[in-house]
């Protein structure tokens, strides 16, 4: 699928239009991710990175890559 988006002339001046497109496929990725309305992988897959980079954005956005529950947390502090 194709989407069309319309931005103002003055923020896009200094940018090629593949780093823009690449900026918006990584940016709509981690929201995605973020939600948990995609996994890890598919978010990769989305922003054209390979799984590793794709956590390195995740880490320079804050987001956790790994959310474990409140259970998960305190079986593993119990070990």
């Amino acid at each position: 699928m194709q989407i069309a988006v319309e931005l103002p002339n003055d923020f896009v001046a200094f940018q090629t239009a593949p780093k823009i497109q690449k900026e918006m496929r990584t940016s709509y990725a981690l929201w995605l991710f973020q939600r948990g309305r995609i996994t890890l992988g598919k978010a990769a897959e989305l922003a054209g990175a390979d799984l590793y980079d794709f956590m390195l954005v995740c880490k320079d956005n804050r987001v956790p890559v790994i959310d474990p529950s409140r259970e998960e947390l305190l079986e593993e502090m119990n070990r």
